[in-house]
């Protein structure tokens, strides 16, 4: 049984837009162009090697990842301010809507790289499990305990100051 031919311009076409936004998630929106060109150059000499055992999505996204990792060791970059989702952001936000997005940014900034790259690519990227496995070369056991980890930190810097309710 024959695969499909894959066609790098067309997965580009499909995937650009989430791949621009992982990245920027990683890197900050003034690299992300760049460093999501780079996954792309990169995707397209492995495509020959893509074994479709996963998605394209979920394999661009594990390309995109260690080019951002290997862009921050480079450039020895801080993580940036997460933007979570600009697009969303209206004019009608209410203050206390931004103070809750601003306490959220800063709490998803102090964590360990490994549980940001889980609850980002779990919870705003939308991969499983697996897929996040796949992308950061883990079980995806090992994937379910970071995003508990993760959630406990983040629930206790969210927590009011003095942790009462």
């Amino acid at each position: 049984m024959s695969r499909p031919t894959l066609d790098i311009a067309q997965i580009a076409r499909d995937n650009y837009d989430a791949v621009y936004r992982f990245c920027a998630r990683r890197v900050g929106s003034d690299r992300a162009a760049d460093v999501a060109q780079e996954t792309f150059l990169t995707a397209q000499k492995a495509l020959p090697k893509y074994r479709q055992e996963s998605s394209v999505r979920t394999w661009l996204f594990g390309i995109a990842h260690n080019e951002c990792r290997r862009i921050v060791r480079q450039k020895r970059l801080e993580t940036p301010l997460l933007e979570l989702d600009p697009a969303k952001r209206s004019q009608e936000d209410s203050e206390e809507t931004l103070v809750n997005r601003q306490a959220l940014q800063t709490a998803l900034a102090k964590l360990s790289d490994e549980h940001r790259e889980v609850v980002l690519l779990h919870e705003v990227e939308g991969l499983t499990y697996e897929e996040v496995g796949v992308v950061l070369g883990v079980p995806a056991g090992t994937v379910k305990s970071r995003l508990h980890h993760a959630f406990l930190n983040l629930r206790k810097a969210l927590e009011p100051v003095g942790g009462g309710r």
